[in-house]
């Protein structure tokens, strides 16, 4: 990958979202209200791209040679539960970096090492709620993930940096993956392929869920288990724009004006 000149520079900002999900809460596939306190995202060695052609990120090509890479400080840990109505996104870091069309973003998810969040790489505690039930939990990752994506798809044009300029880019975290959206109907395709909220309820103590993805392995039948790793894959995005899981992805390449 090549350097850019350090003039003709903006400012590129990366931010996080959970949508209005992590933020007001959703129900799930199976009839569950979720409202969470905490969705806490560890995030590391995230890099924008400049790439010509554009990264298509539903096969297995590799970056060209010829991207421009630009790194965004980190690690950091943030909360996507905690953006509001003025702020639907959460701040993870930017960079001077050179004019030109940001297209592709990608990102690691180790395990915390430190904070409310430590030895996870996501950690989503709240309340559920059905039919009167009332169960609060707490389910933590220990599965480190990574995502490389193309283009950010939504209803503004993102990554477009004027020198003298700022642009943003997004990681996008579609909690629908994995419970499922209630809006839907029961054969649609993001609910017959979302883990639900029931396998967890069926596991419920006496003073809520506090799972792991270690606990699941060994508590779960196999089809649930697998069907959880499964949805894991597909929890990263850019807006819409869609990621492919990719945890031992090479960023060491990456540079910065």
């Amino acid at each position: 990958m090549k350097a850019s000149p350090a003039a003709n520079q903006g400012t590129l900002t990366v931010r996080a979202n959970g949508e209005e999900r992590a933020r007001e809460g959703l129900t799930t596939k199976d009839g569950w209200s979720l409202d969470f306190s905490h969705v806490y995202v560890s995030l590391a060695e995230i890099n924008a791209y400049q790439i010509e052609p554009a990264f298509d990120a539903s096969t297995d090509a590799p970056l060209p040679d010829t991207a421009v890479a630009i790194a965004i400080p980190g690690p950091t840990v943030v909360d996507l539960a905690m953006a509001g109505q003025d702020t639907k996104t959460i701040l993870v870091g930017e960079t001077p970096a050179p004019a030109g069309k940001f297209n592709a973003l990608s990102w690691q998810m180790p395990l915390a090492a430190a904070g409310p969040a430590q030895g996870y790489s996501m950690l989503l505690e709240g309340m559920a709620t059905k039919n009167g039930q009332t169960i609060p939990f707490k389910l933590g990752l220990k599965e480190q993930l990574g995502f490389i994506c193309g283009d950010f798809v939504g209803d503004e044009r993102k990554g477009v940096l004027t020198a003298g300029g700022k642009a943003d880019l997004e990681a996008t975290f579609h909690l629908d993956h994995l419970f499922g959206e209630g809006k839907e109907p029961a054969d649609s395709d993001i609910n017959l392929s979302a883990f639900g909220f029931a396998p967890l309820a069926a596991l419920a103590q006496e003073k809520g869920i506090d799972l792991n993805s270690e606990d699941l392995q060994a508590q779960l039948g196999e089809a649930d288990y697998q069907t959880f790793l499964q949805v894991l894959a597909n929890l990263g995005h850019v807006g819409e724009g869609h990621c492919r899981q990719t945890p031992k992805f090479n960023t060491t390449t990456s540079v910065n004006p």
